[in-house]
């Protein structure tokens, strides 16, 4: 520690100091702005691909919350009012998920019938 006051303190070794702060100074500089290229995005989510893993995690949760009721680690009623909760969360899951499907199935199918007039009156 000394010797870096002896160091500054020494007329002939200020551009040396100076060209040390300089350059620290620019390797931060670059540390911290470079950007090294694009940078590669993960697959798009899509509601539909969200909701299926919530029913694969949901569907997890229900079997670990029966493996520690048989273990003996939960209660009756913690059981029963966990597992209530889980089965809701998921019958609103597999609810969604249907109802995105029919409605692709719709879109791929074609959304007019035989006999029906683009501005919706019957032929």
């Amino acid at each position: 520690m000394y010797s870096l006051f002896v160091f500054a303190g020494n007329p002939e070794a200020m551009p040396i100091l100076m060209f040390g702060c300089v350059l620290f100074a620019a390797c931060l500089f670059i540390y911290v702005f470079y950007q090294p290229g694009p940078v590669q995005r993960g697959e798009e989510k899509t509601r539909l691909s969200y909701l299926l893993e919530r029913k694969e995690a949901t569907y997890e949760n229900l079997r670990d919350l029966n493996f520690e009721y048989k273990a003996g680690k939960l209660s009756q009623q913690d059981y029963a009012v966990q597992r209530a909760s889980l089965e809701d969360e998921a019958a609103v899951i597999l609810a969604e998920i249907e109802s995105i499907e029919k409605a692709r199935a719709v879109v791929r199918h074609g959304t007019r019938g035989a006999g029906v007039r683009p501005d919706g009156g019957r032929a």
